[in-house]
């Protein structure tokens, strides 16, 4: 299993760019980089090779502004599980262990000994088929068991795997009934961290399972089963709605894990078939003044988390006079990253109390449009704008006698909620996609030679 597949990879990247980190951390491969949209793959020599590629450059290299993820690459018809275990005692020695679980189990093993330094806990994170998962998984805790033997360390070590909270109630079932037939079944206790202990960044639960070590092996495999028939699930559904919001791949919301058991290379880093790398946009989108403090949190924590978390850029603009009373978010960023970016902007109103418990959090987003195609927005007597405040239950506006900007542009304004917001602005860009593809028609046609006979040439006389 040598060769790799790498991640979270920007649009901007390179062949040449991955040549460079490969050759500057001295790690060989031995054929071309395959470079696709969002993600990339490529061989490497030995195994000792792809492990050091995976433990020098994945989550730890940054190239145009991304983290790179590192990690073998599945075949197609084997991808289906990406485990994470959790409740590894400090203590032990996991690089001694390392080669025996690879030889053993034939995954792919991510250790994070860096991350939450002094923390009582460290998660393991297996890249495999859930047959090897398991089989890793077993492993884990065999070296567990001996070397907490071997240190007379007394607590009890439980397996505890991190899930996605939307997988959780199926697996629980109604009234419980799955997870208690998987514990009566396997003779384990299982139980399930709390939703308080959810954040907007960190959506999993874990799952905590108590027993033997053969108990919880097989408590594993039902559990994986569970979840990996949920995340099928949950993509089927998820596919046959890809058109609900024109311009918008739903697979690249972040909806699911990126990682979720099913998936070989991220589903959420991939682009729709017979559609390029998504153009960035700009909404300026209005909120109360005096919930700006909220979404900028203490030293400006919530709004970084926030932008990493949506792939945007998100800014406020400076007030306009002492006594505004809204200020301006300037968000940039594809469609996905609006999407997200606003979806949060608005539930974070509403968390805080700025609209009323039974109200409706409706807000006022501007998007700037070439002058020359405002007319197409608005249509012949106002027909399009009105089908478009029918079909998305927004209000828009296109203000008349605009002065066009330096560039040419004028302002769109919709106002709404959230949804009714969102499929009005992809409805907009909907209608200036399709005038740009005729203005490239129209300069394609200039450009083509005139056929047929030339015309004489008058004499003189």
């Amino acid at each position: 299993m040598n060769k790799l597949y790498i991640g979270n990879v920007s649009a901007e990247a390179s062949e040449e760019d991955f040549e460079t980190i490969f050759e500057q951390w001295k790690i060989p491969h031995s054929g071309p980089f395959l470079v696709k949209t969002g993600y990339a793959f490529v061989d490497c020599p030995d195994e000792k090779a792809a492990m050091k590629a995976i433990d020098v450059l994945s989550g730890k290299v940054e190239l145009h502004g991304k983290v790179l993820e590192v990690e073998h690459s599945v075949p197609k018809r084997q991808r289906s599980c990406k485990l994470q275990i959790r409740n590894i005692p400090p203590h032990m020695q996991w690089e001694v262990s390392a080669n025996r679980l690879l030889t053993a189990s034939r995954a792919g093993i991510d250790i994070h000994r860096k991350e939450n330094a002094g923390a009582a806990e460290k998660p393991i994170t297996i890249h495999s088929t859930p047959d090897g998962c398991s089989n890793a998984c077993k492993t884990i805790m065999d070296i567990m068991q001996k070397e907490a033997l071997d240190t007379k360390f007394t607590e009890e070590i439980p397996l505890k795997i991190l899930a996605h909270n939307s997988f959780v109630g199926r697996l629980i079932g109604k009234e419980g009934r799955n997870l208690k037939k998987i514990e009566q079944e396997t003779g384990t206790k299982i139980t399930i961290s709390p939703l308080q202990d959810l954040t907007l960044y960190n959506p999993e639960r874990t799952i905590t399972v108590k027993g033997s070590i053969e108990a919880c092996a097989k408590a594993e495999e039902e559990v994986m089963k569970k979840i990996r028939e949920s995340y099928e699930s949950d993509m089927a559904a998820m596919n046959l709605q890809s058109n609900l919001i024109p311009g918008l791949n739903l697979n690249a919301l972040g909806l699911f894990p990126t990682t979720a058991p099913g998936m070989g290379p991220s589903m959420s880093s991939i682009t729709p078939p017979g559609q390029g790398h998504p153009e960035s946009e700009t909404v300026h989108l209005f909120i109360p003044a005096l919930a700006v403090g909220a979404i900028i949190g203490k030293q400006g924590q919530h709004i970084k988390q926030l932008s990493h978390f949506a792939g945007a850029s998100i800014k406020i603009a400076p007030a306009e006079g002492m006594d505004a009373k809204q200020r301006m978010v300037i968000i940039v960023g594809p469609p996905e990253a609006q999407f997200k970016a606003q979806c949060r902007i608005f539930g974070k109103l509403k968390e805080e109390n700025f609209f009323g418990p039974k109200e409706e959090v409706k807000l006022e987003a501007h998007i700037k449009v070439p002058a020359f195609a405002a007319g197409r927005v608005i249509g012949k007597g106002g027909k399009t704008v009105n089908e478009l405040q029918n079909l998305t239950c927004a209000e828009v506006v296109v203000p008349r006698d605009q002065t066009p900007d330096e560039n040419d542009q004028v302002i769109v304004k919709i106002s709404g909620h959230f949804f009714a917001c969102q499929l009005a602005q992809r409805k907009i860009q909907e209608i200036l996609a399709q005038v740009r593809r005729q203005q490239q028609q129209q300069q394609q046609q200039q450009l083509k030679p005139t056929s047929g006979p030339q015309a004489p040439m008058p004499r003189r006389k």
